[in-house]
């Protein structure tokens, strides 16, 4: 004979608010006891969930304005770029008419047909068309690049919205973790605070997986040699209309000191026990999730 209690096979789960949550109480708990949820539905929103849902507002405006910084940008540069190539043809195409007029000059002016101010604005216009052609050559090397995006403007524009995207993913996060939701489908078992209340200890809810009951028992060490993984075990207690049954699943494997105690004042409340988990069959699992936590004494079937 054995102690024991009715738990979920996923065990009872405390439901508490995520790390970071601060000194955040309940706004909304659309769940009660009770309650079968999916997994992922909300359980609880905390009360900072307005202040970061504005927050989220304020990253998504400012996604919002970087890309249109970036689609002006790349624009604009499409633009200078075309215009870096005008002014380049045209300063190209004027350079050979000027070097002829800059070297007529100079063969009239060695002739003495042509005076030096006539050879200096030769020149001088010459030189500035050269120039022309230089400032128009870096500003087309400025705005072309094989990939249009990794033009430097558009680089520089395309990393400002990469930094707001990371902002607004941020954002959102945080906003995730004011709501809580279920790890898995299953029951709401207890509620442990409400809204308006700032969750302790315990958390805001328990929560269980149903669906798939257990009895964890407490063998006293002196009997675990005889126990056999298997062997039948029934499930009795003074809540329960009939017996429990199920099958003896696993024993542990390190002694430990007992945690249930039986309301007999000659009861044992010191025994080092091994914990052994009992798989309830189908009907005993249904009457099983109506008591999670419910202690029971087990009797195991002695091995053959």
């Amino acid at each position: 004979m054995a102690l024991g209690r009715l738990l979920p096979h996923s065990r009872i789960l405390a439901i508490a608010p995520p790390a970071g949550a601060g000194d955040a109480r309940i706004a909304e708990l659309p769940v009660q006891e009770g309650s079968r949820v999916a997994a992922g539905e909300v359980l609880a929103v905390l009360d900072s969930a307005p202040v970061l849902r504005a927050a989220l507002a304020a990253a998504e405006a400012e996604v919002a304005a970087r890309q249109a910084a970036l689609d002006q940008t790349r624009v604009a540069v499409a633009a200078a770029r075309q215009e870096a190539r005008a002014a380049l043809t045209r300063a190209e195409a004027a350079l050979p008419i000027l070097r002829r007029d800059l070297d007529r000059a100079i063969d009239l002016q060695a002739r003495g047909a042509a005076t030096p101010q006539v050879l200096g604005q030769r020149r001088l216009a010459y030189d500035q068309a050269v120039q022309e052609a230089a400032r128009a050559s870096a500003q087309l090397q400025r705005q072309d690049a094989p990939d249009p995006d990794e033009q430097v403007d558009v680089r520089l524009a395309r990393r400002t919205l990469d930094s707001a995207l990371a902002a607004r993913d941020r954002a959102a996060a945080e906003l995730d973790r004011a709501t809580v939701r279920a790890p898995a489908a299953g029951t709401v078992l207890t509620l442990h605070a409400r809204p308006g209340e700032r969750p302790g200890a315990e958390g805001i809810l328990s929560f269980g997986t149903l669906d798939d009951m257990i009895a964890e028992i407490e063998v006293h060490e002196d009997q675990t040699a005889r126990l056999r993984p298997g062997a039948t075990v029934t499930l009795t207690a003074p809540a329960l209309a009939e017996p429990l049954r199920g099958r003896l699943a696993t024993v542990g494997r390190e002694v430990l000191r007992q945690t249930l105690t039986d309301p007999s004042p000659a009861a044992a409340t010191d025994a080092r026990v091994l914990r052994a988990v009992v798989a309830l069959d189908a009907a005993s699992t249904a009457a099983a999730a109506r008591l999670v936590n419910l202690q029971v004494t087990a009797r195991i079937a002695a091995a053959p």
